[in-house]
Formats: structure tokens, sequence, C-alpha cells
């Protein structure tokens, strides 16, 4: 199987994000639509992205749609906020460790899905009944083990579960993604979902046929050179391609 640093960054640069305005408000556009993909709901789950001085991240208890700009927090990785600012998320330290032990990935996207979290409330991880799950770079979706929100227990569990994969689901509790920039992050959160809700699916009619290791390497395979990667496709008439 490939380096999962190999399958992250295959023709996606790392995004650079900065506390300045427009990246505050990709968080906030971030959570928002957690909330219309009805991937999350409250104001539970969050979202950050890495700075060169630490990380942004949402403030906690504050609900999506009263969400503005200037409430996300930028704090330092060892958990020191400026003064000023709002309570970054009780579970600042899972995102901190995150961009500490990865740091191939620029984004975290943490969210309580329905489907998702029905399979981590039964410890369920997702296997290869599908191939997309190699999306997430590996041979299926990881269960972290269960450990009290917003602790350093529950932080070791989440990075322990990514050693291998961009996402995890965290028992009892949500799933968990990360990514070269928030888009990515959040798009493979969606694609957790999904596959959690066609697990949940086979379950009810005697569980999946999974696939063979032989056969989730060959579609690991084909996902570094999946989609358009470096080259930048202008969709408009007249253009001709190979």
């Amino acid at each position: 199987m490939m380096h999962i640093r190999q399958y992250i960054v295959r023709g996606m640069p790392l995004k650079q994000y900065r506390d300045d305005q427009q990246s505050r408000q990709a968080l906030v556009d971030t959570l928002v639509e957690l909330g219309n993909k009805n991937l999350n709901k409250g104001t539970s789950g969050n979202v950050s992205a890495s700075t060169s001085k630490g990380m942004l991240i949402t403030p906690t208890g504050v609900a999506p749609e009263l969400l503005r700009a200037e409430h996300i927090v930028h704090m330092s990785l060892d958990g020191r906020v400026d003064k000023g600012q709002l309570t970054p998320s009780s579970e600042w330290q899972m995102h901190a460790d995150v961009y500490r032990g990865k740091p191939e990935v620029s984004a975290v996207v943490h969210c309580h899905s329905p489907y998702a979290t029905i399979l981590a409330c039964a410890r369920k991880e997702i296997p290869a009944m599908h191939y997309m799950v190699a999306a997430a770079g590996g041979y299926g979706i990881p269960l972290a083990g269960y450990a009290t929100f917003g602790s350093k227990a529950l932080s070791a569990a989440n990075l322990e579960a990514l050693s291998d994969s961009l996402a995890c689901l965290l028992a009892n509790h949500g799933q968990l993604t990360v990514g070269v920039d928030l888009e990515s992050a959040l798009k493979l959160a969606e694609l957790v979902e999904e596959q959690a809700h066609c697990y949940w699916g086979t379950l009810s009619i005697g569980g999946p046929v999974l696939l063979e290791k032989e056969e989730m390497d060959e579609v690991l395979a084909a996902f570094v050179s999946y989609g358009q990667q470096e080259k930048r496709v202008d969709l408009v008439p007249g253009n001709k391609f190979d």
C-alpha cells in the first residue's frame, strides 16, 4: 500500500491559510455547509485550518447561523489564545495534534453526521465493502477508540486511527476528516457519510461482500492518477483535449 502522504499530495498543493478575513470566512462557510449537507446539527462539530503560527478554529457553543468571521479563533498549537477572542472549540487539542502529527494536511473537519455516528456508536469501522473507501487513503475507514470529548486521550486515539488514513470514525461520537484544504476535508466528510450509509444498509440484509486486499490495492493505485491532478482544464468551447 502506498504511504498515505504520497496519496494525499498527489497533485494537490497544500493550502496556506492566514489569520485574515478570507481564511476566517472559509471556516464559517465550511461549518455552515456541514449543516446544509445534513452532516451536522446545532453547535456540535468543529472545523479548523493550520496557519504559520498555529491554527484557526471555530469557537465553542456558537451556532453556524450566528457565526461570523470575527468569531473564528486564532491560537497556537499548544493552546495559547490571544486576549479578546472567543473560547475555542473544546476539541482544539484534537485539531492541534493532527497538525503536529500530519504536516501534509492543512484542514480538519469534525462532525456528527447521522450514519457515521450510528456506526461509531456501534463501534464499527467501515470495511472495504465499496471501492470508494479508498478515497480516505486505505483499505477502509478506521474506528478510533472511545475517550471523553475534548480530552488528550481522544486526541491520541484519533491520531492513531489517522496513521494510515485521511478519515476515521470516533467511537460513540462521530467522524473526522483531514485534507490539504477545507474543501477537500469537507468533501471527504460527505463521502464518509455516504459510505457509512451504504454499510449500514448492507448490515440489514446480511452484511456486505468485502473486496479482497488485492482488489483494493488496484483501486488505491488507480486513485493516484484519478481526476484532473495538477492540470487546469478550461472547459470552454473550442478547447481540444487528448
